[in-house]
């Protein structure tokens, strides 16, 4: 007897959204490919302006766990958010974006650990990457210091931008 279909895990989102922003830019750009080629949709102008719209930028993500390895309280909604007013913020004025997530990860024991958890996604300039790297090295170790904490995941994709 089947029951009802599990409800993928935040990591199976993401994996299934960028599989499905894969499909969806290889098949706008698959009449660019032809028209490099001659091919008979030559005249595809629309495909390559939509698959190359954007400025150069980077896309760091951070992931922040919320549970302290020494027993203490979880790292709460409160707190985080005072973080990132005080600690991210300042140096990112523009925008950013925190999501909430769950996630799993081996210890120094080897041990599985389970944690509710925070994503961080900052967006900036490529060309500002050697001014923003430094920056974000220092968010991370404030969150570990603050928290007691092992490490902030990070994360770093380049990509294009268009506001």
């Amino acid at each position: 007897m089947e029951g009802p279909a599990p409800v993928p895990t935040l990591k199976q989102r993401t994996l299934l959204a960028a599989a499905g922003a894969t499909v969806a830019v290889l098949a706008v750009g698959a009449p660019a490919s032809t028209a490099a080629l001659g091919g008979e949709h030559a005249k595809a102008p629309r495909a390559v302006s939509a698959a190359a719209r954007g400025a150069a930028y980077i896309e760091t993500r951070l992931f922040f766990g919320t549970e302290r390895p020494d027993g203490g309280p979880d790292v709460t909604d409160r707190e985080f958010m005072a973080f990132i007013d005080r600690s991210v913020t300042p140096g990112f004025p523009s925008g950013l974006t925190v999501q909430d997530g769950r996630g799993q990860w081996r210890d120094s024991n080897g041990t599985i650990e389970r944690e509710r958890s925070y994503e961080l996604i900052l967006l900036y300039p490529a060309a500002e990457a050697h001014v923003r790297d430094p920056q974000i090295e220092r968010i991370r170790e404030a969150y570990v210091a603050a928290y007691a904490q092992d490490s902030v995941a990070r994360l770093d994709e380049p990509t294009l931008a268009d506001f």
